[in-house]
This record gives structure tokens, C-alpha cells and sequence, in this order.
């Protein structure tokens, strides 16, 4: 199981990083296409060049933004990489401090996953709206719908790891480091 969680977690920080890389390259489109428009007879001997074909270069770039964010942060970002308010349960016993942690992780899953089919109510309008450039990419098929969609995906995998913390914090097997009297770890 471990070692399937591993592959899990290698795939999507892979293509975490595709997303970075075609942001990148998009991005060195639009300065190639910026400036070698204004250079005299340029777009005339190598036409591919023209600026008004690379409208979509902005809306890819930021479509990308909007799935690189919300994926990296279902899929790759740890739970011990974010940032916790936990001076309480670190001053109160362990037992009390698992308690905590499996009551906020229950709370956050539910939130979570409760929000799903409201926002995919929301979403319904979204159907309806095409994409004002990256049909020209993509074709016409693609629906802003689409281009949101991984925020339903990130309500779902943040909400399972939410209750998949309360399980961990009722078996006592993964718990935040507290600091001891000397003012290090006990981890």
C-alpha cells in the first residue's frame, strides 16, 4: 500500500510539474511573438510569427495557473508542509492534542465535501460559457466548466485527506512535533 501511495504521490508531482512547463513554454512563446513583432519584415518571412495568432497564449497560461494550484495542493503539498495554528494542542496532553487534531480533520472533511455539490450547482452556468480564446488551441468543445473543474477534484482529495488525518490522529500514529522543556523537537 505504501509503495502504491508513493507511485500516487510521484504521478502527481509529475504532472505537477508538466503544468509548470507548459506555463513556462507558453511563456516564452508570448516573449518570442512579443518581440520578434516588432522587428521590420520579420512576421512577413516567417508568418507563424504574427501576434494575432497566439491570443490564446494568455488564457492558457492562466487556465494552467488555476489547475497547477489547486492540483499541487490536493495532490503534492503534505499535510506537515502547510502552515497549522497548533499552539494549543501542542500545550495540552497527547491524547487531548489527538482529539483535536481528529476533530478539526473530521470538520474540515465534512466542510469539504459538503461544498461539492453546491459548487457543482455553480458550476452549471459555467456549461454554458466557452472559453474566449483557447478554442482557437483546443477547439470549440472546451467549456469553462472544464477549465474549473479541478477545484471539485481538490474539494474531494482535500476532504479525504481531512478524515484520513482524524484516522490518523485516533490510532495515534501521526501527530504534529511538539516541543519539549529544552525547546526542541520530540518527534
Amino acid at each position: 500500500m505504501r509503495d502504491f501511495l508513493r507511485l500516487l504521490r510521484r504521478f502527481g508531482e509529475a504532472v505537477t510539474a508538466l503544468f509548470m512547463l507548459l506555463i513556462f513554454a507558453t511563456f516564452i512563446i508570448q516573449i518570442a511573438v512579443r518581440y520578434g513583432a516588432r522587428i521590420d519584415g520579420l512576421v512577413t518571412v516567417l508568418p507563424f510569427l504574427n501576434p494575432d495568432l497566439y491570443g490564446w497564449t494568455l488564457e492558457f497560461c492562466l487556465a494552467l495557473w488555476v489547475w497547477l494550484i489547486f492540483w499541487g495542493n490536493a495532490f503534492v503539498v503534505r499535510r506537515r508542509d502547510h502552515v497549522t495554528f497548533d499552539i494549543l494542542s501542542a500545550s495540552v496532553p497527547r491524547p487531548v492534542g489527538r482529539l483535536f487534531l481528529g476533530l478539526t480533520g473530521l470538520a474540515v472533511g465534512i466542510g469539504f465535501l459538503a461544498s461539492i455539490e453546491p459548487t457543482w450547482g455553480r458550476f452549471a452556468i459555467l456549461r454554458l460559457k466557452k472559453s474566449a480564446t483557447l478554442s482557437s488551441l483546443l477547439g470549440d468543445w472546451i467549456r469553462m466548466r472544464d477549465i474549473y473543474s479541478i477545484y471539485l477534484v481538490f474539494l474531494a482529495v482535500v476532504g479525504l485527506r481531512a478524515f484520513w488525518s482524524t484516522a490518523e490522529a485516533i490510532l495515534g500514529r501521526e501527530l504534529p512535533a511538539r516541543a519539549d522543556k529544552t525547546g526542541g523537537d520530540d518527534a
